[in-house]
């Protein structure tokens, strides 16, 4: 069979494949359940999906649709498309990314969203690091097999952890995804910097600290933009020309480390920045989201002393004014 359509599907973690109801799990179990609503009512969780049917997500079952109750509607969108009346197992794949919004004190998944980090053709394969080149994004691919079977000038569509060097860590990859998204279209995220009047430059770090690819674009397409904001560059160009890209379209997101005040919150990545601090108040950063530590964190798998730019973890705590309070911090 033909690589082109196949979707392949990456899991860093164990793979369970029991489909049964259609709860699902990001993140791993560690049997602590966080799944209160805050003062704001809210329960976020961020982290790559490891299976579905009745299983945990992160300590917590997550419940959709008629497994709450009959008449209830978990919404469902991928690519920024309303999918709400597809079920959980056939619009997802293990390995996506997503972001489940819950109520306040349940376990009832309100709100699932996936959006890719980007989608476009390979334009160079390093077989040394195993990684491949899209829209001047470096991204790393991890299962050996996988890496062998991608082709230059291919097609596909990339989810997965950025680490400290501004690169993917590809958790999911996708064969073939213009047959059914956007329409064809070539497209990469991250947030604005040095914005002028024609350009800025594009990097997956809200810190300005690594910045990947530089866009250019005409004065109508870039009314409205800022420095800091998390974008959507669409372009025709399947690669930059001398390291710049034209973008066509600029579709203007929320980034999903950004959570709302005093939400619940359950975020797995790799730590972007070293930890700061002493004691037991430290500061580090995933995926560019500040985190704080204090006296009442509690750490599983590791200490403090782990917290080494790239490594794996899960965060869970509060949101507390654009940083996120660490009630528990779990290595994977």
């Amino acid at each position: 069979m033909s690589p082109k359509g196949r979707t392949a599907r990456l899991l860093i973690g164990v793979l369970l494949l029991a489909l049964a109801s259609f709860t699902f799990s990001t993140c791993g179990g560690t049997g602590t359940d966080l799944a209160g609503g805050g003062v704001s009512g809210t329960g976020v969780s961020t982290g790559s999906i490891i299976s579905f049917g009745s299983v945990e997500m992160c300590g917590v079952h997550y419940l959709t649709d008629s497994d709450v109750a009959p008449d209830f509607i978990t919404h469902k969108t991928s690519h920024g498309m309303d999918n709400t009346s597809m079920m959980v197992s056939d619009l997802f794949r293990v390995g996506m990314v997503v972001t489940i919004h819950h109520g306040a004190n349940d376990n009832n998944a309100l709100e699932i969203e996936y959006r890719d980090n980007l989608q476009g053709p390979i334009a160079a394969k390093n077989t040394a690091e195993k990684t491949v080149t899209i829209l001047g994004q470096t991204v790393v691919v991890s299962d050996a097999a996988l890496f062998a079977s991608l082709y230059l000038n291919e097609i596909v569509g990339v989810s997965g952890f950025v680490d400290s060097a501004g690169r993917i860590r590809a958790t999911y990859i996708e064969r073939n995804p213009h047959s059914h998204h956007h329409g064809g279209e070539i497209e990469v995220k991250g947030f604005v910097s040095g914005l002028s009047s024609s350009g800025f430059r594009l990097g997956p770090l809200p810190d300005e600290t690594v910045t990947t690819v530089t866009v250019s674009f005409a004065p109508a397409v870039g009314i409205g933009l800022d420095n800091g904001m998390y974008v959507q560059v669409v372009t025709t160009d399947p690669q930059p020309v001398s390291g710049v890209i034209t973008a066509t379209r600029i579709d203007k997101l929320s980034p999903r480390t950004v959570f709302p005040e005093k939400s619940i919150v359950d975020l797995e990545g790799l730590v972007t920045a070293p930890r700061s601090g002493s004691g037991n108040a430290l500061s580090f950063a995933v995926e560019g989201k500040r985190v704080q530590t204090d006296d009442a964190t509690q750490y599983v798998g590791g200490t403090a002393a782990n917290l080494q730019p790239d490594v794996r973890l899960q965060v869970q705590g509060t949101e507390n004014h654009g940083v996120l309070s660490a009630g528990n911090i779990i290595f994977r």
